[in-house]
């Protein structure tokens, strides 16, 4: 038969649908391991469908958010290693709904490939799934598409989608926080998902480092330290809001500690940050000597060690210390609320500890 009069099917430009369904079968095992209540259905339907129970809310809010793992994703290209990103997909996700003092519902994935692998793909369900448990939330539908023209074989692209609910006299929103109130931080698991455009840079190309280079200050190779995934704070702060005013959290990503405290302040006020108040992970260290970077870049591109911090009442921020501490989270008191004067420069200020 000649090549014109060939019977050409999707398979043939790239897109494997036998493929596709299998995989939808082949990630129900692994879906159902998540948080499963209000879920209606299973996986392979056009939508999920999630029963909204309302009944412990006067005034129920919806609280959504979108993210993907950004170019993070190219280290786990390079190691061949697609367990952890899954998390990562979920924590920036969910992470930046409880600021808002959210209980995480359900959340869905977007998968992107060049061609699908079954084996690659079902590791990065399970680091979703994963997420999900962690967060205490359902993974209730998804996508994945096929699309050779636009990614590489081998390569691929994650986006998540979050929902949660809140009672709307309880949405921690800011407008409590008061000059004096003081800034407990908690401890990062490392790098999260922010700034790898940048840290790969200083890795890959200045550095001349392979993924497997052992690094002995962090006892593991380069590549391991990187893909450590995003820690996830739901239970910390659902707990946190439980038992104390919380009057403003911020999740710190792309922006660093600064800009995204500045994003839950009120315009009259600013930040004093103390000086050595928290333990900085030997990353970040490396990464600034690595490729010549100043403190105040450092400070707005990465979250050097703290993943969140909340804006407290003073006299009860050593009780939240400890609270977190009892539930193996560090954190640490590292500044506080004060006016903001006509003459300041910028929204934060050092203050030695």
């Amino acid at each position: 038969m000649s090549e014109s009069n060939k019977k050409l099917t999707y398979a043939d430009a790239g897109v494997d649908i036998d493929k596709g369904n299998q995989f939808v079968q082949s990630i129900k095992r692994i879906v159902s391991k998540t948080p499963r209540v209000g879920v209606m259905g299973e996986i392979g339907g056009f939508g999920g469908l999630f029963s909204l129970n309302t009944e412990k809310y006067s005034r129920p809010v919806l609280v959504s958010s979108t993210d993907g793992v950004g170019t993070k994703l190219k280290i786990a290209f390079k190691m061949d290693k697609h367990d952890t990103v899954g998390i990562d997909l979920v924590a920036m996700c969910v992470n930046d709904i409880i600021v808002q003092g959210a209980k995480p519902l359900f959340f869905l994935d977007y998968l992107a490939t060049g061609s699908l692998r079954l084996e690659v793909a079902e590791k990065i369900i399970e680091g979703i799934a994963e997420g999900c448990i962690q967060a205490k939330c359902a993974l209730i539908a998804g996508e994945t598409a096929e699309m050779p023209d636009i990614y590489r074989e081998s390569e691929y692209d994650l986006a998540g989608f979050a929902v949660g609910i809140v009672d709307n006299e309880k949405i921690i929103d800011g407008s409590e926080i008061r000059v004096g109130n003081k800034l407990v931080g908690i401890a990062s698991s490392g790098l999260h998902s922010n700034g790898y455009s940048l840290v790969r840079k200083i890795v890959f190309d200045i550095l001349k480092m392979e993924v497997d280079t052992f690094v002995p200050e962090f006892g593991k190779t380069i590549g391991e330290e990187l893909l450590t995934p995003t820690r996830i704070y739901t239970n910390a702060v659902m707990s946190l809001i439980k038992a104390f005013p919380i009057h403003a959290l911020a999740h710190i990503t792309g922006g660093g500690i600064v800009e995204n405290l500045v994003r839950v302040i009120p315009d009259t006020t600013n930040i004093m940050l103390y000086k050595n108040s928290w333990t900085i992970p030997p990353i970040f260290p490396f990464l600034q000597k690595g490729g010549n970077i100043d403190d105040s870049e450092m400070m707005r591109t990465f979250n050097n060690g703290l993943g969140m911090i909340a804006v407290v009442p003073e006299n009860l921020a050593q009780d939240i210390v400890q609270m977190l501490a009892g539930m193996d989270e560090k954190a640490f008191i590292i500044g506080n609320v004060v006016k903001r004067k006509k003459t300041d420069k910028t929204r934060f200020q050092w203050e030695d500890a």
